[in-house]
C-alpha cells in the first residue's frame, strides 16, 4: 500500500474510534491496524530522511546515492 493511502487510512481509523459508536473489538481490531500503519510510516518516512541527508551531503556537486540502502 502506498504511503498516501496508508496516511489516509490512518485518518479514517482515527475518525472511527473518536466517534465512539464501535465495540470493544472493534475497537481493539481498528487499533491494532492503526499501529501496524503508524510503523509502517514511521519507517518509510526515516528511509525517505536518509535519502533526502545523503542526497544533501554530496560534496562534489553529484547526486549520491551509493550509501542509501532502499528496501
Amino acid at each position: 500500500m502506498a504511503f498516501e493511502k496508508k496516511l489516509k487510512r490512518l485518518e479514517e481509523i482515527v475518525e472511527k474510534m473518536e466517534e465512539g459508536e464501535i465495540s470493544l473489538d472493534e475497537s481493539l481490531k481498528l487499533f491494532e491496524e492503526g499501529v501496524k500503519l503508524s510503523r509502517e510510516c514511521g519507517k518509510e518516512l526515516t528511509d525517505a530522511e536518509q535519502k533526502v541527508k545523503i542526497l544533501l551531503s554530496a560534496d562534489d556537486g553529484k547526486v549520491k546515492t551509493e550509501n542509501f540502502k532502499a528496501e
